[in-house]
């Protein structure tokens, strides 16, 4: 008997997800005032989520549509889309329906907002926009530079810098360092910075922590001083001793009213008190080191 050849099925054909989500946005329906106004308030009132899902699939399209004004600044297409979309959902969520403004005016902010903050997280290691103006300069500055015909990459002449701080209001030295910003690149630490591929840019960041010396010499002189002033201290009378303590060695001074209040002395009398046990401090610490204040062991008011 033959046996017949096994029947090959054709190949799958698999659809780009992006292009799929684009038909998609492109292919739903526009949504009128009222269906828009009604889609709002039935998940509003009553968290009808098919409602949800129509209104948010309404405005996909308006989506892709900011999120293409964001593409020169080098991140994925999609995923400028999805933070896009978190946005579209977070104005589903705040929208308020008996305002009577437009869902789509509305999602707009919200959708650029986003967008804009996953530009600013992403588009350097480094952070670039934290204050409304930074945030302003870095999404502005491009098109400011574009209009004036400013075509250098890196620093703006006198005249355009000015003209850029005034129309953002604010100051030349902030521009000045947002287009000195815009015009660097992120550079990987351990990339070779000769032709040889010999050493590498880490190597050369300074190390502000004091050597392992200076360390053991800076420990050393602290037991040193706190041997000092011990032995100052033993000479004091104990109630000079808790005033020194209390108002000159704990990290909280104590007011002199509630020292008074303490030890059934008058706030006048407190200070006094502090005044001779320092002097006493002072006298003793000058016999064994020199200079007390100098040495850190006097604390200064």
């Amino acid at each position: 008997m033959s046996q017949s050849a096994p029947t090959r099925s054709a190949p799958s054909r698999s659809v780009d997800p992006d292009r799929r989500y684009m038909k998609k946005a492109m292919d739903a329906p526009l949504l009128e005032r009222q269906e828009e106004l009604d889609l709002a308030t039935a998940w509003k009132e009553k968290g009808d989520e098919e409602a949800l899902h129509t209104l948010t699939t309404a405005y996909m399209r308006l989506v892709i549509s900011i999120a293409a004004k964001f593409r020169n600044y080098g991140l994925p297409f999609p995923d400028l889309v999805s933070e896009g979309n978190i946005g579209l959902m977070q104005a589903a969520a705040r929208f308020e329906p008996e305002r009577e403004v437009r869902f789509s005016t509305y999602a707009t902010w919200w959708i650029r907002a986003s967008i804009q903050d996953y530009v600013l997280r992403n588009w350097s290691i480094v952070r670039t926009g934290t204050t409304a103006a930074q945030k302003s300069l870095f999404f502005n500055l491009r098109r400011l530079r574009a209009l004036i015909k400013d075509t250098s990459s890196g620093a703006l002449t006198p005249e355009n810098r000015a003209y850029v701080a005034q129309a953002l209001r604010v100051g030349e030295d902030d521009v000045e360092k947002m287009a000195s910003r815009l015009a660097a690149v992120d550079r990987s630490l351990n990339a070779p910075f000769t032709e040889d591929g010999e050493g590498e840019w880490q190597d050369l960041l300074q190390d502000d922590n004091p050597d392992p010396e200076s360390q053991v010499m800076e420990g050393r002189d602290q037991n040193q001083r706190a041997q000092w002033l011990g032995q100052a201290l033993s000479r004091l009378s104990e109630r000079e001793q808790l005033i020194i303590r209390e108002r000159r060695l704990g990290e909280d001074s104590v007011t002199l009213e509630k020292l008074g209040e303490r030890l059934g002395i008058s706030k006048e009398r407190v200070r006094q008190v502090e005044h001779q046990a320092l002097k006493k401090l002072k006298q003793y610490l000058t016999e064994v080191v020199g200079d007390p204040e100098e040495a850190g062991l006097i604390p200064t008011d």
